[in-house]
């Protein structure tokens, strides 16, 4: 099971940390991270991370975006730094079915999600 939190109002060019606590199963076993979608637009890759600290990113976040991982307490965390009107969107955690490529990026080699925690952001 996957508790996302942290979502919120800040104005553009703020910054807001996401978090995803992780229960029910060892983060060694697989990888996470984090998908969103804006409203009227498909969801999309945002970032993961595996059990050794090794990350990916999707262009559009890189550089702004910082994911993390704090393993004895089997959460992950999104730091979100310069954001932009563009990254406003529900955030969703995600858990692999297993181990595998960090920029193996489809939907579907996702296999738990979280409820979604929503952002706002104001120009």
């Amino acid at each position: 099971q996957l508790q996302a939190s942290g979502g919120g109002l800040v104005q553009a060019g703020g910054s807001l940390r996401l978090s995803c606590a992780a229960s029910g199963r060892t983060f060694s076993s697989y990888v996470m991270g984090w998908f969103r979608q804006a409203p009227g637009k498909e969801r999309e890759f945002v970032a993961t991370i595996n059990w050794s600290g090794s990350t990916f990113y999707a262009d559009s976040v890189k550089g702004r975006f910082t994911i993390s991982s704090d393993n004895a307490k089997n959460t992950v965390y999104l730091q979100m730094n310069s954001l932009k009107s563009e990254d406003a969107a529900v955030y969703y955690c995600v858990a692999s079915r297993g181990r595998g490529p960090l920029n193996w990026i489809d939907e579907w080699r996702f296999g738990s999600w979280g409820q979604g925690t929503k952002v706002t952001v104001s120009s």
